[in-house]
């Protein structure tokens, strides 16, 4: 990852709130389960570790997710850390929902009285 391309995901991460907090447990395998569920649904994290209980430095706590997450490390300023990983899927183009076919192909100002509103019985 260029360091342009770093900073703008720290940008992006700017408003973000922390997903996770790393507390007393320090980084086990319930929060790398978690980290991997919120990959799925997102590209970056941003994650809290509380830095009197935790038994990790904030740097070796990046370092450990990231090499158990396969995600790039964009930040790590004091007790806070923000991760990415390139989801595939996140950027696939979304199908467009086919229109429905009028029923008639005049437009409505060419249309007779009964194309409009259909034959009247007598």
């Amino acid at each position: 990852m260029t360091g342009k391309e770093r900073a703008e995901k720290r940008a992006e991460a700017n408003g973000l709130e922390p997903l996770f907090q790393i507390g007393k447990e320090g980084v086990t395998d319930a929060v790398i389960r978690q980290l991997e569920d919120a990959f799925n649904t997102r590209e970056l994290l941003k994650i809290k570790v509380h830095l009197e209980t935790s038994p990790n430095t904030t740097r070796e706590a990046a370092a450990l997710l990231s090499q158990a997450t396969g995600c790039d490390v964009i930040q790590v300023i004091g007790g806070v850390i923000v991760l990415y990983r390139y989801n595939k899927k996140l950027h696939e183009p979304k199908k467009k929902p086919v229109p429905a076919v009028k029923k008639y192909s005049v437009p409505a100002r060419e249309q007779t009285k009964r194309q409009r509103y259909g034959q009247r019985r007598k």
